[in-house]
């Protein structure tokens, strides 16, 4: 198993490339680089080459066969840090943080004497947008946009160069542009539509621009050209999406049964422990995280994910000093506006404003890198800022096609803070009508409905959030609760924003003739004498059944007592 060592973090970074000139003919080839062919040579040059090294090899097979003994003959090579990190892209799979750094040195030190040599900056390029991503250091990003132009220049995509034009879309991704994203990935799918490698980021675009209906098709397309694992991750992330937690539930499973290596073990255990947390769960939560964290401890992402369970579980120390150590080795925007809210929710306020502060900071690094934070952003201000900023940054979102679950939620709720709750209900309920299981989104549907006097679909969407997740957040739990309770019960015949209280008993009327007798209605008397005053129907239906030796109150009765209900 691949144990990364205990290193501090920044000896785990990527080391900076070397500022020697590239252009020195006495420059030497870094060690253990993998060399890419120069320009074709002449036919004679491969035809002498060709004799050459057919009797080298004669000469160094008999060699090996003499000098190399039976028992070492069939034991294979060891791979190392950067022939493992290579295997693991050309799988589609996550490399550890360890051999992902000494895949970008061994890059680095390789382009410095052969800068031409396209391929290997389309690699070192993706390794940068993948390291920024894992350590959430938006730095890296300027970094790999310049190894992918230089891979670029070198070879245009047009003439083959396909790895760096899956590279760009892989940043766009990572920048939030996944309008960018989409337009890079399509480009290689319309040219070479076998290259498994474009359909992830395709995915990723497509599911960033709420097009669920594309992010299904280039799932199925990436199952069909790469079985395994990273096809499994993808296709339970669909399914997660759409809501269909059993079917996320058994491929995410059965992602984690497959999976070999340590960095891709983990990260199949981290889906499932953000999957149990969504179910409500927070035990198995926890158990997966640590199973993740012991697997890859560099798996940062699952000490947020580690935190948010135990704060659940009301382990309010263990989730602390867990959010802390996630917010120092992977400091996301996200995680850090998770932190501030624990604090809020326990009254300490001069460290949820520390947190808060340090929130805006990583923002700022953020947009100078190029990275679209507006989503985080509009989640703080809605709650904790100027609503109408978080609407402003939300409607630019939205024009730029951005129209995700996460979106239209966000536009949602901060229109109703922003006092405009009417026109909030139609991107919340959006976001719900995505299916997705997501009680924050729930809670905040509801509590629109509650404003706009839906007291119905109010409790019902209230209940749906409590019933998902008991304690999806420190802070909107609990408000959530509140909200429910101020509602109270519904009638026992229904929903009680549609059944109106029982109508006042008529004026005494002269007896009506026989033959209309059926359409008779009950006698005062009758009425009072009954143990508990059986209320009208919502409405009349034909399909309804007729209340026996009764009608319904006439529908101007019905109206004036509906008025007056909640």
């Amino acid at each position: 198993m691949d144990v990364m060592p205990q290193q501090d973090p920044e000896s785990r970074r990527p080391p900076e490339p070397s500022p020697q000139d590239p252009h020195d003919p006495d420059a030497l080839p870094a060690e253990g680089a993998t060399a890419v062919p120069p320009p074709p040579p002449t036919l004679r040059t491969t035809l002498r080459r060709a004799a050459f090294g057919a009797v080298a090899a004669g000469v160094l097979l008999a060699g090996a066969l003499v000098a190399v003994p039976d028992g070492d003959r069939d034991a294979p090579k060891e791979p190392g840090p950067v022939e493992r990190a290579e295997a693991a892209a050309t799988a589609g799979s996550p490399a550890s943080l360890s051999d992902l750094t000494a895949l970008i040195g061994d890059r680095q030190k390789w382009v410095e004497s052969h800068p031409a040599d396209a391929p290997s900056w389309a690699t070192l390029g993706s390794a940068y947008v993948e390291w920024g991503r894992r350590s959430a250091d938006a730095a890296y990003y300027g970094r790999a946009e310049e190894a992918l132009k230089r891979s670029l220049d070198a070879r245009p995509g047009e003439r083959g160069n396909g790895e760096a034009w899956v590279g760009m879309a892989a940043l766009a991704n990572a920048r939030h542009d996944f309008l960018a994203a989409k337009r890079w990935g399509e480009t290689v799918r319309k040219q070479q539509p076998k290259t498994w490698s474009v359909y992830p980021v395709l995915i990723d675009a497509y599911t960033g621009l709420g097009d669920q209906k594309a992010a299904t098709a280039a799932t199925e397309k990436f199952g069909e050209l790469r079985k395994g694992v990273p096809a499994l991750a993808r296709t339970a992330d669909l399914y997660r999406g759409q809501g269909w937690r059993e079917d996320a539930l058994a491929t995410a499973r059965e992602a984690a049964d497959r999976a070999t290596t340590p960095a891709e073990k983990a990260e199949a255990l981290h889906r499932l422990g953000e999957l149990a947390w969504e179910r409500g769960e927070p035990e198995e939560a926890v158990a997966q995280f640590d199973a993740a964290l012991r697997t890859d401890s560099g798996h940062h992402a699952s000490l947020a994910g580690r935190a948010r369970a135990l704060v659940a579980l009301e382990r309010t120390d263990e989730a602390l000093a867990a959010y802390q150590s996630a917010v120092t080795e992977l400091p996301r925007p996200e995680y850090v506006l998770e932190l501030g809210e624990l604090y809020e929710s326990l009254e300490l306020d001069g460290d949820a404003r520390s947190q808060y502060e340090k929130l805006g900071g990583l923002l700022e690094q953020a947009k100078a890198a190029g990275v679209d934070e507006s989503v985080i952003r509009a989640r703080y201000e809605s709650d904790h800022g100027d609503p109408a900023v978080a609407v402003e940054l939300l409607r630019g979102q939205w024009k730029k096609q951005h129209r995700s679950a996460a979106v239209a939620d966000a536009l949602g709720w901060a229109l109703h803070r922003a006092g405009k709750s009417e026109e909030g209900l139609e991107y919340a309920q959006q976001a719900v009508d995505t299916g997705v299981r997501n009680a924050s989104y729930a809670y905040h549907l509801g509590v629109i409905e509650q404003k706009l006097a839906q007291y119905g679909p109010a409790r019902r969407h209230l209940e749906e959030a409590l019933r998902t997740n008991p304690a999806f957040s420190p802070l909107d739990a609990p408000k959530a609760r509140e909200a429910l309770e101020s509602l109270g019960e519904p009638s026992p015949g229904g929903p009680g924003d549609t059944q109106p209280p029982p109508p006042p008993p008529p004026a005494p009327v002269p007896e009506p003739k026989r033959e209309s007798e059926p359409e008779q209605k009950p006698e005062p008397k009758r009425k009072q004498e009954s143990p508990r005053p059986e209320a009208p129907a919502p409405a009349p239906s034909k399909t309804a059944p007729a209340p026996s030796k009764a009608a319904p109150s006439s529908p101007a009765a019905v109206e004036a007592d509906a008025s007056k209900s909640p």
